[in-house]
């Protein structure tokens, strides 16, 4: 049981922008993991930090913490549109996954989130039957990229760009999507489906508080067909990454992967989210892709990252020191993050979250 006074010290290291950004995550990872209304204060009083990547891991542990003492801060952060897109999608998630009811209107209310993000065509992979358009339009010499959304009813390409009149439809922001599965989370709550677990299902042998419970027990081809329908509810395809995921078998590594090429950021950066969990092998050619990839979400890059750190082999190594210098801060950053669990994975120290024995070897 850590003092006030360490939960004090720990924070001090967790705010100071002077430190360095591993030992940062690691003092929060320490206050988590000490939990209670102290470090819930400090964690909260670092969302003005300048680091997204910090800050979504800030709403991430607070989410992972299920104490509803977070609840004011996480709303706050939320509503925040100065707020990077990916800190406030975090914030979405973590009021899901504490699971008080009192939080569903506002929820519902940003399921809606007015925020409009496109994506560049060159992201994703063209599917039949827009293969010639993709082409068309990639090949052509333009002053100005063109942009693509997905309209998520029809599933058809809207583009974008000044030198075209293509009709364009909303994508659902991050922030929306989030939203709408914590919804329906907390419907499933409602309904009691926690209630000692669903029969048929596999249990989550990787105690994360998930935004979606694993679907009921199907064969592999059966669960990456459910995975893939992007004509499905995202709510229903995060069911079976959930499953898949506590299969954690290379046949269902790989499936996991190929969700890489869906069309929706979110779900492409909950993959690499859950590749992470497994730290199996078998997923490293198909996060090194997305994570080299031109064009791709700085987030879905971000969480591939981090996954290949939590890998933790040598030729993860590699590919995370090339990226360490990256252009976009919070891949440069989670890269730097990764090396650092990628570190600790091969090395000796007792536990990553070490906030508390560092203090005590100051002593």
């Amino acid at each position: 049981m850590a003092s006030e006074q360490e939960v004090a010290a720990v924070g001090k290291i967790l705010v100071n922008p002077k430190q360095d950004l591993t030992t940062r995550f690691r003092a929060l990872f320490t206050l988590r993991n000490v939990g209670g209304p102290e470090a819930i204060e400090w964690i909260s009083q670092t969302f003005v930090d300048d680091s997204a990547l910090l800050k979504h891991e800030l709403a991430y542990c607070l989410g992972q913490m299920q104490d509803e003492r977070a609840i004011p801060t996480l709303e706050t952060v939320l509503k925040d549109i100065t707020q990077e897109p990916m800190v406030r999608h975090e914030a979405g998630e973590a009021l899901g996954a504490i699971g008080n009811l009192e939080v569903l209107d506002i929820l519902k209310e940003y399921s809606e989130d007015p925020v409009i993000e496109l994506m560049p065509v060159h992201s994703i992979t063209p599917q039949p039957p827009w293969g010639t358009l993709f082409t068309t339009l990639t090949s052509a010499n333009h002053k100005t990229p063109c942009m693509l959304s997905i309209c998520p009813v029809q599933l058809k390409p809207r583009f974008i760009c000044e030198e075209h009149t293509f009709p364009t439809c909303q994508w659902p922001s991050k922030v929306a999507e989030t939203c709408q599965l914590a919804v329906r989370r907390l419907e499933w709550l409602i309904s009691g489906g926690d209630q000692n677990g669903e029969e048929g299902t596999d249990g989550n042998p990787y105690c994360s508080v998930d935004p979606a419970p694993p679907a009921q027990r199907k064969t592999v081809p059966e669960l990456r067909t459910q995975l893939l329908d992007e004509s499905l509810p995202l709510f229903e395809r995060y069911r079976a990454m959930f499953a898949l995921r506590n299969l954690g078998t290379e046949e269902a590594v790989l499936a996991l992967g190929d969700g890489l090429q869906c069309s929706s950021a979110l779900f492409r950066h909950e993959i690499g989210y859950v590749l992470g969990q497994i730290q199996h092998p078998a997923s490293i050619p198909q996060l090194q892709a997305a994570l080299e990839l031109d064009g791709e979400n700085a987030m879905v890059r971000h969480e591939c990252a981090e996954a290949l750190g939590s890998i933790g082999k040598e030729e993860c190594m590699k590919i995370l020191e090339r990226y360490r210098k990256d252009a976009e801060r919070v891949v440069k950053e989670s890269c730097e993050v990764a090396l650092d669990m990628l570190e600790y994975e091969n090395g000796t120290q007792f536990q990553y979250a070490d906030g508390l024995l560092r203090l005590q070897g100051e002593q």
